[in-house]
């Protein structure tokens, strides 16, 4: 079934004549987890990241045009598999635009480009409190990982 048609929704990679309307997106997501809206650091951060190709983005639209959604995915490689994987680190759909199918549309593209560049594994982390997320990706055919411990070290900057 072609989900463009189930859904009435465009998915498309995100360039930089996209950056202003994405950026929007990107900020609100951000504020979504708490930080401090930012549009002018929004908007630079995915120039560079859109620019110096450490990205790939993808946005989607509703049938009006409007941009609904979107996900950023960083490469990064298995060592022990020699591979490419992908890490989805960004998935969000506007309020308004929720539970109409653009976050699995977005997964799914998501998922393609994993098996375009013969990735091994397309990888995500997210809160547990993120009662959303952690409905939709076993649906999306992820699975939870019980057997790693994930660890983090980070800098005293917080934002």
């Amino acid at each position: 079934m072609d989900l463009d048609k189930q859904l009435g929704a465009k998915i498309q990679k995100a360039t930089a004549e996209h950056i202003d309307e994405v950026a929007l997106l990107f900020d609100a997501y951000r504020v979504w987890y708490g930080k401090t809206s930012d549009l002018k650091a929004a908007k630079a951060f995915l120039r560079a990241r859109i620019e110096r190709e450490e990205s790939e983005i993808f946005i989607a639209y509703n049938d009006f045009g409007e941009m609904a959604g979107f996900t950023q995915l960083y490469p990064l490689f298995s060592s022990t598999r020699m591979k490419r994987l992908w890490l989805l680190n960004d998935l969000f759909v506007h309020p308004d635009f929720r539970g109409i199918g653009i976050s699995k549309k977005l997964i799914e593209r998501a998922k393609e480009l994993c098996r375009a560049t013969n990735a091994c594994a397309l990888i995500l982390e997210t809160e547990k409190s993120n009662l959303i997320g952690n409905e939709l990706y076993p649906r999306t055919g992820f699975e939870l990982d019980v057997e790693h411990n994930h660890y983090e070290w980070t800098t005293t900057d917080k934002e």
